[in-house]
Parts: structure tokens; C-alpha cells; sequence
């Protein structure tokens, strides 16, 4: 917008400006007519000749009143130019969208508000009219108008100056707190001065993630407040839009400071917008307040959870609660231009993140997904990317079933669920529980599935969510379910006895806060839409009330002597330089777990790789011997049979025949 160096103004001034103009040059010519003679302090006063200079050179008289005339002729001749301007004014307030007249209609000013504001936003914005101000003020270092000097400019204009004018709950103006009354200086909020000028400029106190947002549909029938819960941060927002009566939100957390909450009406009045507050847990009395004061503005309170009528402002509100649901196909192809993919079951808000990620992630949109976790668990947590398949897994084939099993119960959710009928209740999860010794291949069987199905394997890190101090083991765990509900990732609670063991009966305040950890996990599980697998090395150490959620349950035994052979020919991989391996002879002779048959395995290639030998038998028995020191068996010449001299005990001994 071009300025005018001599009047400050712009060369196409605005009718407000003209306006405004005319107001202040009236004065300062009534002023320079009084009598009232110019003190000789050069420098420090605003002379006549100063006045007649400026009053040459602004718009609003453009000469067509001359400080030679008398004060009688010139209070005869400026009321035209006032009317007229005036009345250009107001037309274009009903008229124009420019800045100005958009900030008039938000902040739903009548005219005696708008021309106050038009006359102090003219002063802020032009250095000639402060000088004017200066001289009709009498005070050359009060270059801005006064609380007592507004009344002699627009009649009633202090009216629009209180606390609870319109002028101040859009937060336009400023007024300041001390000094005598009188000479309090009325100024214009900075951001204002921004958007008058043309420029566009965010609020320096406006919440840092604070967004404006934009949808088509509003309809002037739409509601001035609307309170809506439930349902993801997507949903709310986009039944929000659905019942208000504007199409523009500036959407934001709660401020945390009067300035800030002042910035974000401000900045909402002065844009056009409404504003979506979204709410962590309720809505604070603070919170409330700024509401209730802001009726000028559509607001949007948005909530997981239903805000208790108490908390709620104290002006008509419309409520609209959005049902838990998935994004729907149309969803899908808006957000990411392709068909659902059923084993991602993600609702509005967490399409839109995945949005976010999917290009960054070259399209890979389990990658995507995944990431929407990933950021909030690794830190109580510990991510197994899954590489195993079925083919790695040696079970009985009862187990391996049952396996495949809960990868389709995962899998076909959507068809039983959706297209079926069949209600989820409590929710579409799934709750499985190995139980076997250590080293039987629960972990394993937990990544073959996960690997299965796409999804990521977080192996939960007892250490890290249970907490002597009361409540935080809660705290935690519900971070952790929350986090990975926004990718319906695989759980993996190892040794889950020691959070979801039996109760016990309550004879101290530890007890009952234990109890406590213990029913609210039964809560979650049950509200979890993913897979939680718990294992445990003695399934009667889970709590009954867990395993009556359990929808499958896997016992894993140790592997019979032809699942040992092959778990021990797999231990090997063919690039291994091995020499004579008697694997018939190590499935009959050693009973013990997959895990202990992989330890084993991987020590022999550690032992013959540090003596720059083949894989052979001997670095077998000597592995499998500190297997068992590990185990703390006793390690007999009938264990090694034949391979007994090449143990530590044996090998003085000659080889038995």
C-alpha cells in the first residue's frame, strides 16, 4: 500500500482514513482559531505555522476550509466535510471487504465503535496525525489521543472505551492501567496496525502451534458456540465446521497466558476467523471466562472426553458428540488417493498424520503408520522390527494352528466386524497368552506374527512403566496403550505375571494400589483395538480376571526330539563352515529349549571363529557345556555320551566306546 511522505496516509486513503482525518484536522483548525497563543518553546510546541503546513498538506478538508476564516466560519464550514465524509464512511463499512470493514463486522461494531476505531487506527498509522494530536493535546510528547480528548472528536466515543466494549473484548485497542484517568492514552493493538497496513502478520503472544483451517458449507443458521466430543481430532473438527456458522478456525491448544488468549481473539477478530479451543482434559473457569467474553467470535470447544455442564461457558452452546469410528473409503481416497487397507484401521485424525508422513516415507505407507507410534513408545519400549517367518518357527502343529489363528482373527477384522455384523464388544482386540518356559519360542512366535500381518513388534520394557510411586505405573502403561492404538501395533508383555499377576488380599495401602494398577490394566486391555500378546513362564500366575479376556491361549512346550533336530539343522546357517555335526545325536541326547539350542549354536561358531576352525562337534559339547553351567544342571558322562571327552571333566578321560 503506497504511502504519501507528506501525510502519512496512503495516496488512495481509505474512506476511514479520510474520516479520520477530517475529524482531527476539524479540531486542530477550531484549536487554531481560539486564541489561544503558541508558547515560546521551540522544538517542544506544535506552532501555528506547523499547523497551517499540516493542514495544507492532509486529505481530509483539501483546503476547502482556510485558517483565515473565523472560528465561526470554520465550525459552518467543516460540519459539511465531516457529514460527507462521514456518510462515505458508513457506506463503506455496509459495502467494502477491506481489512477494516472485515475487522468492524467480526468484532460486530455499531458506529460510534467504528469510528472511534478508525480514529485512533488513522493516528497510530500516520506520524502527521500524531503531530495534529500533539497540538490539539497541547502536549507535543502525546502524540496519541487521550481518553478526554476522544469525547471533543465523536460524542459518546468513551462508551467504546470500557473494559467490556466491543472495542475491548476484540482486544483492538489498548488503554492504559495508570496515570491520572484523563490522560490515560488509547492506542491501537499491534496486530491491527498489521493487517490495516496491508500486511500480514502473525500475533507475536498467538500459541506457537496455533493453525488456521479452512472448510467449505458454513451457513449463517450455524451455531455461535458448539461443544463437541468424542471420536479422533480430525472427526470433532470436521463436525465442528458442520454446526457452526463460519467456514474459518484458528485452532489451538488453551493459552496459557492473558496475552496469549489476548493474541488469539485478537487474531480471530481481526482475520475473520473462529476459534477451536482443543481441550486436554476439561474446560478451566480461565478458559471459560475468555469465552463467555469473546461473543463476538464463533467458538468450537473440542473434547475427548464430555465436558461436565458445570465447566461449560455460561452462553447458548450447541452440542454434537462424534461416535468412534475408521475413516471411511472416501476418507482414503481424499487423503491418500487409494482404496482402505484393511489391516491399517485408522481413524480421520491418524489418515491425516499418515498423510503427513507418506510422501517423506517415498510411499511407503506401513512405514507411514507405523510412524505414528513409534516417537512415544521407544522410550518405554523396545521396537523388534519382525524378519521372521513361519518357516523360522518350529511348533507342534496344534500350536502353529492356533498361531495362524490370531494372525486371521487380526486379519479379517474388518469383514466379521463391518460387513458381518458382529458387534465388537468390548472392542475389535485380541488378547493372546503364551505360556511356556524360557527359550520355547514365544518372542519368536510374537515377531512371526507381527511379521505376518505387516505390523511392528514392541517388546514393553517392564523396567520403564513400573513405578513404586503411586500411579505412575498407570500413567505409563496408558502411554503406552495410547500410542500404540494410533497404529495398532503388536504388544509383547514378557514375564506379563509381573504386571498382570494375581491380586492379592488387601492388608496395607501398598496392596490396594496394586489392586488398583491391576484393574485398571483389565480396562484397558479390553478397550485396546490391537493385539496385546502376554507371556508368561507359568500361566497360574495370571490373574483369573485376565485370563477370562484371553481370547487365545497358546501353551509352548519343549520341542520333541524331531523338533529339536530341525530346530538344530537351523541353528546352522548353510554359509557356516561346518564339520561333521552329529545332529541326530544332539536332538535324541539333549532335551532342552529352541532358545538354549540357538545359544548353543551361536557359541560353537564364536568358539571355532576364534580359534579359525570349522564348526565341529567339539565347539558343540563346549557350548552345550556352558549351556548347562548357565542352567545350573549337572553335566554327567551319560549326557555327552561318546562327546564326553571333549568336556572340561572329560577330557583327560578316554572317549567312551
Amino acid at each position: 500500500m503506497p504511502i504519501d511522505p507528506l501525510t502519512g496516509l496512503p495516496t488512495d486513503a481509505a474512506p476511514w482514513q479520510l474520516f479520520a482525518s477530517t475529524l482531527l484536522e476539524s479540531e486542530a483548525l477550531r484549536r487554531r482559531l481560539s486564541g489561544v497563543a503558541p508558547r515560546d518553546f521551540a522544538g517542544l510546541v506544535i506552532d501555528d505555522a506547523e499547523v497551517d503546513r499540516l493542514l495544507a498538506e492532509l486529505p481530509g478538508l483539501e483546503g476547502g476550509v482556510q485558517a483565515s476564516e473565523s472560528l465561526a466560519q470554520v465550525e459552518a464550514g467543516v460540519e459539511p466535510w465531516i457529514s460527507a465524509r462521514r456518510m462515505a464512511f458508513l457506506n463503506a463499512l455496509a459495502t467494502e471487504h477491506d481489512a477494516f470493514s472485515t475487522i468492524v463486522r467480526q468484532a460486530r461494531l455499531d458506529g460510534t465503535d467504528a469510528e472511534v476505531l478508525a480514529l485512533i487506527a488513522a493516528v497510530e498509522l500516520s506520524p502527521q496525525l500524531q503531530r495534529l494530536v500533539g497540538y490539539v493535546q497541547d502536549n507535543v510528547s502525546a502524540p496519541r489521543l487521550w481518553i478526554s480528548t476522544l469525547p471533543r472528536l465523536i460524542d459518546r466515543a468513551q462508551r467504546a472505551l470500557h473494559i467490556d466494549a466491543p472495542l475491548r473484548r476484540g482486544e483492538l485497542l489498548n488503554v492504559d492501567e495508570e496515570g491520572p484517568w484523563a490522560t490515560r492514552v488509547v492506542s491501537l493493538s499491534e496486530g491491527v496496525a498489521w493487517a490495516l497496513s496491508g500486511v500480514e502478520a502473525r500475533e507475536r503472544q498467538l500459541p506457537r502451534r496455533a493453525y488456521v483451517i479452512e472448510s467449505p458449507g458454513a451457513t449463517a443458521e450455524g451455531a455461535d458456540c458448539v461443544v463437541v466430543s468424542g471420536g479422533d481430532r480430525t472427526s470433532r473438527l470436521r463436525v465442528a465446521f458442520a454446526a457452526s456458522r463460519v467456514s474459518r478456525f484458528l485452532v489451538t491448544l488453551v493459552p496459557s497466558t492473558d496475552d496469549a488468549w489476548r493474541a488469539t481473539i485478537r487474531e480471530a477478530t481481526v482475520q475473520g476467523l473462529g476459534i477451536a479451543l482443543e481441550l486436554e482434559d476439561t474446560l478451566s473457569s480461565d478458559a471459560a471466562y475468555w469465552v463467555e467474553r469473546g461473543t463476538h467470535l464463533a467458538w468450537a470447544l473440542l473434547s475427548k472426553n464430555e465436558i461436565a455442564l458445570e465447566d461449560l461457558p455460561r452462553r447458548s452452546w450447541v452440542e454434537r458428540r462424534v461416535p468412534t469410528a475408521f475413516a471411511t473409503s472416501e476418507d482414503w481416497e481424499r487423503v491418500l488417493g487409494q482404496r482402505p487397507v484393511e489391516r491399517h484401521r485408522l481413524d480421520a485424525e491418524q489418515l491425516r498424520l499418515v498423510a503427513t508422513a507418506y510422501e517423506g516415507m517415498s510411499g511407503d505407507l506401513d512405514g507411514a503408520v507405523r510412524r505414528l507410534a513409534s516417537g512415544h513408545l521407544d522410550s518405554l519400549a523396545v521396537r523388534i522390527q519382525p524378519r521372521r517367518r513361519w518357516e523360522d518357527l518350529v511348533l507342534p502343529a496344534q500350536q502353529s494352528e492356533q498361531l495362524r489363528e490370531l494372525a486371521g482373527r487380526y486379519r479379517h477384522r474388518s469383514r466379521v466386524y463391518d460387513e458381518w455384523g458382529y458387534r465388537p464388544v468390548p472392542s475389535a482386540g485380541i488378547v493372546a497368552l503364551f505360556a511356556g518356559t524360557s527359550g520355547t519360542g514365544k518372542t519368536l512366535a510374537a515377531e512371526v506374527v507381527a511379521a505376518d500381518l505387516g505390523l511392528d513388534l514392541y517388546k514393553i520394557d517392564l523396567s520403564s512403566i513400573v513405578s513404586k510411586y503411586i500411579g505412575e505405573t498407570e500413567k505409563n502403561l496408558e502411554k503406552i496403550f495410547t500410542a500404540a492404538a494410533a497404529a495398532n501395533l503388536v504388544l509383547f508383555f514378557d514375564e506379563a505375571d509381573a504386571v498382570f499377576g494375581k491380586r492379592s488380599e488387601v492388608s496395607d495401602a501398598h496392596d490396594r494400589y496394586a489392586n488398583i494398577e491391576t484393574a485398571y490394566l483389565l480396562q484397558r486391555l479390553e478397550m485396546y483395538d490391537g493385539i496385546v500378546i502376554l507371556a508368561t513362564n507359568l500361566q497360574g500366575n495370571i490373574d483369573a480376571a485376565f485370563t477370562r479376556r484371553i481370547h487365545i491361549s497358546i501353551d509352548f512346550p519343549v520341542p520333541e526330539e524331531s523338533e529339536r533336530r530341525r530346530i538344530w539343522e537351523m541353528s546352522f546357517p548353510s554359509s557356516a563352515p561346518c564339520e561333521a555335526i552329529d545332529l541326530d545325536f544332539l536332538a535324541r541326547q539333549f532335551k532342552i529349549s529352541g532358545g538354549n539350542i540357538r545359544n548353543a549354536a551361536l557359541t560353537a561358531a564364536f568358539l571355532a571363529a576364534d580359534e579359525d576352525h570349522a564348526i565341529s562337534m567339539e565347539y558343540v559339547i563346549r557350548s552345550l557345556e556352558r549351556e548347562f553351567e548357565k542352567m545350573g544342571r549337572l553335566r554327567t558322562a551319560d549326557d555327552f555320551g561318546p562327546y564326553y571327552a571333549l568336556t572340561k571333566k572329560g577330557e583327560h578321560a578316554a572317549p567312551a566306546r
